[in-house]
């Protein structure tokens, strides 16, 4: 953006002087909005699969936190940087440089992994709250769901944050119950600084389920529609407004991101080293839910970590499965030219809202066919597994081409960090083929 441009937007009435707005988004960055991100990716099914790693081979895959952490990083803070550049979500961006044989296919990717994920994860805390609730879990299911529709349809955009913020806090649980299943230190220390790979057929696939678990679609697609929610927050409604970052507010918004992003492989980290320190010790390697990786820890590493996991799933269910249906209903609207925001109340974004309804309605239904949890988890991965790598490589393409980003294409450090993830994902999809296959 040059010079004079900037001082005509500064100078709008509706716009606060340059100083004024850093500072105003500087507060918000403090607060989090990468964080809630972060958690979100710590979802039921991420927790599941954690767990199952820690189970399987211990200790032995806590460096696969550290590793992922810069790759989730240039991930996220891309599609914030898209977001705050041009004023609009991922999507639209898409639409708006790509043709329709590129847009839908992403699309379609995209609102199948989130609708699938989501119903996993519903029948995910259901089994979670059975531990502490003796009520049938399909009558938890629609319970859950329905909570959490409200909240999306009925609460304000800032009440949905606030709460999505002392949510993400919860996943401390899992540094208490890693805590009480008192690892060994040798061990920790050799398996977070010594990566160790195996050869076999269960490492490879659990190593393809880990990254593709880390690096979800629906996290950058929900960071990019997150950042236009906050631009309106403060009263930038019209896109001429929203358009545009400066070095301030870029800089706000990596430190965000990668505080959030290390706070998800934190957790990550420590669901690994709780089930490692535990399970696999005891021998019960086969673990298939969040849930009952929770239950096993019980006897084991005493109630309190099993509790203390268990709070974990709900919780981080609570904040990841609005994440999936809206950021589902954010992407549509912005395909088909719907109004989607949750500043809009349901009378001024009807399809929006309906979209969201309809999407968490599949979800339930889907817990209602009979699907084993783990294996709807597994459908969700294959989609998302080859609708990311795609995705991911248009992000790459859109945030180093000037005519869309002006001056605020990638650095040189940025894009060697951007393109060694899109190489890794690619690599996931590859793996995820021949796992599938094998």
């Amino acid at each position: 953006m040059s010079v004079t441009a900037k001082q005509s937007r500064n100078n709008r009435r509706s716009e606060p002087p340059a100083h004024e707005r850093v500072r105003k988004r500087g507060v918000f960055r403090a607060l989090g909005l990468g964080v809630i991100t972060g958690a979100a990716d710590d979802d039921c099914s991420a927790i599941g699969t954690y767990a199952s790693v820690g189970a399987s081979f211990g200790p032995a895959f806590l460096w696969t936190a550290p590793v992922t952490f810069p790759m989730m990083f240039a991930v996220v803070y891309l599609s914030s940087k898209l977001g705050q550049v041009t004023g609009r979500g991922l999507f639209r961006v898409i639409k708006d440089n790509y043709p329709r044989w590129v847009l839908w296919p992403a699309l379609l990717g995209i609102l199948i992994g989130n609708t699938i994920e989501a119903a996993a994860d519903i029948g995910g805390m259901a089994a979670a709250l059975n531990l502490f609730i003796p009520l049938p879990i399909p009558l938890i299911v629609v319970g859950v769901a329905a909570i959490i529709l409200a909240l999306q349809i009925w609460a304000s955009y800032t009440l949905i944050r606030n709460i999505f913020r002392w949510l993400a806090l919860v996943l401390f649980a899992y540094v208490g119950s890693a805590i009480l299943a008192k690892p060994d230190l040798m061990e920790v220390l050799r398996g977070t600084f010594i990566p160790q790979i195996q050869f076999s057929r269960e490492f490879l696939a659990l190593l393809v389920a880990v990254i593709g678990t880390t690096l979800s679609a629906y996290l950058y697609t929900w960071q990019s529609n997150v950042e236009v929610e906050e631009e309106i927050a403060q009263g930038r409604t019209k896109l001429s407004q929203r358009k545009g970052a400066n070095r301030e507010e870029l800089r706000q918004s990596r430190l965000d991101i990668a505080i959030g992003m290390l706070f998800s492989n934190i957790i990550m980290y420590f669901i690994i080293l709780s089930t490692g320190a535990t399970l696999h010790k005891a021998g019960q390697t086969d673990i298939s839910s969040a849930a009952q990786a929770a239950e096993a820890l019980r006897p084991i590493a005493g109630d309190a970590a099993g509790v203390l996991f268990a709070i974990g799933v709900i919780a981080v269910g609570f904040l990841a499965v609005p994440i999936m249906t809206t950021g589902a209903a954010f992407d549509l609207a912005q395909v088909v030219g719907w109004k989607g925001s949750l500043h809009a109340k349901p009378k001024e974004a009807k399809e929006f809202y309906i979209a969201i309804t309809g999407f968490t309605a599949i979800a339930i239904g889907l817990n209602f066919l009979g699907f084993n949890p783990m294996k709807a988890l597994v459908y969700a991965g294959v989609v998302q597994g080859f609708s990311t790598p795609p995705l991911l490589l248009l992000i790459m393409l859109m945030t180093n081409n000037r005519r869309i980003m002006g001056d605020k294409v990638n650095s040189r450090w940025l894009n060697v960090l951007g393109w060694i993830t899109v190489a890794a994902v690619f690599s996931v999809a590859a793996g995820l083929v021949v796992t599938l296959l094998i």
